[in-house]
């Protein structure tokens, strides 16, 4: 039963401004991959979520047992959370479970709760208000915006001894230039 949940936006997509494309990682490019950066931070999220001296950069964050993100849905076929967590799986010897897409969070917490003790989701943005609230059970325990161009942040919710309560905790990520250490 899962005693720890990290949730992660995707990672850096395609600028619909800039001449920034997503690519694929055989190299082809496409509106639904990640941008450079965006894989950038996949790499570095392996050693984020499974540091080699088994030291996280901040106390909230375990080692996940169990990676979920989203599946390409409807007329949304972005790879962009499954590959935002791929290094990771890939550094824990894991598969990424993509069985619920946006819109199915409470299907996806339900699952969630019966997996590994410590779990990590790459979720759309928006989506993950949705997801925070389903966990906590209110709006009033997190934030309820998570601006657009924020891809830096972990939302660790840790379920509380002898209660059914969940502790809410951010955690900047601070692993690329210009990441933020401001929460929201």
């Amino acid at each position: 039963m899962a005693k720890k949940i990290m949730v992660i936006r995707h990672g850096e997509k395609p600028d619909k401004r800039d001449s920034i494309r997503g690519v694929s990682p055989r190299g082809k490019t496409s509106k639904n991959e990640l941008s450079p950066r965006g894989w950038q931070r996949c790499g570095a999220l392996a050693r984020f979520f499974n540091p080699l001296n088994g030291k996280f950069a901040h106390p909230s964050l375990a080692k996940p047992d169990t990676i979920f993100a989203s599946a390409p849905s409807g007329h949304v076929k972005s790879k962009r959370s499954e590959h935002t967590v791929l290094a990771v799986a890939q550094s824990l010897g894991k598969r990424v479970n993509k069985s619920h897409s946006k819109g199915e969070e409470n299907k996806l917490l339900q699952e969630v709760l019966r997996s590994g003790s410590n779990v990590l989701i790459a979720w759309e943005h928006n989506a993950i208000i949705d997801l925070a609230n389903l966990i906590l059970g209110d709006r009033k325990s997190s934030p309820q915006r998570w601006p657009g161009s924020r891809f830096d942040l972990v939302w660790v919710f840790d379920q509380q001894p002898s209660s059914k309560k969940w502790k809410f905790t951010q955690v900047p990520q601070i692993l690329l230039p210009g990441d933020s250490r401001r929460i929201l």
